[in-house]
């Protein structure tokens, strides 16, 4: 992947302490807001292939909506069952109130 950021939506599209949905091409990603600082991560659960962003953040978390796996939103690694897999995430860049968002995961 390269290091190519293209924007996804606007900071006012996310709700703080909110998740929305966006594409980054063919890519579903989910952005989740704590203040002025977001996250992306790829927006598929591993466990049960259903949209991230239709969860509920939390205490740096992002909790799917159908089973209850939840994932650190820093890292993607799941912090609870039943997923056991992580989420891919993404950089992002905020430019001015542009959202931007790599495909190259973070390291």
């Amino acid at each position: 992947m390269s290091d190519h950021y293209e924007k996804v939506c606007r900071l006012g599209d996310i709700p703080d302490g909110g998740v929305i949905g966006v594409e980054v091409g063919e890519t579903p990603v989910a952005l989740v807001r704590t203040g002025a600082e977001v996250r992306a991560l790829h927006d598929v659960c591993s466990h049960a292939e259903v949209k991230l962003s239709e969860g509920e953040v939390y205490d740096g978390t992002l909790e799917c909506w159908l089973h209850g796996s939840c994932f650190d939103i820093r890292t993607g690694k799941p912090t609870g069952p039943p997923a056991t897999k992580p989420v891919n995430v993404y950089p992002v860049k905020i430019d001015g109130d542009d959202v931007l968002v790599s495909l190259s995961k973070e390291s």
